[in-house]
């Protein structure tokens, strides 16, 4: 599902960092840079859900903080890479498990009409 995405859906402007005491240029082209390499290692089955997750969880975490301004830029990319091979491992697709329990509450539901 990545493959209806693009990169470009959630690159930032200048505009859109909001207030970074003249450093908005800087900060915007930090999250694009971060983005640009985190996205190639989206698994290409991601839900587009989970991407957009991620890449809002991304922002998230270094929106309004100094570390956007202060640490290099190699440090962030790989602060991001690592953050969202772990994201994406925890709230990636459901397991096998899951579908069966999703399947067992099916036939719960189904049980329960019948009566």
């Amino acid at each position: 599902m990545k493959d209806w995405l693009s990169v470009q859906d959630y690159l930032f402007d200048v505009r859109d960092v909001g207030d970074w005491e003249g450093e908005e240029e800087l900060v915007a082209d930090r999250i694009n840079t971060i983005y640009h390499a985190v996205w190639p290692t989206v698994p290409e089955d991601a839900s587009v859900a989970l991407i957009d997750r991620l890449m809002r969880d991304i922002w998230d975490q270094l929106r309004g903080s100094e570390v956007m301004i202060e640490a290099d830029e190699d440090e962030l990319v790989d602060w991001a890479l690592a953050h969202s091979r772990q994201f994406i491992e925890q709230q990636g697709a459901p397991s096998d498990e899951d579908d069966e329990d999703a399947d067992d509450d099916a036939e719960d539901v189904i049980d329960e009409e019948e009566y």
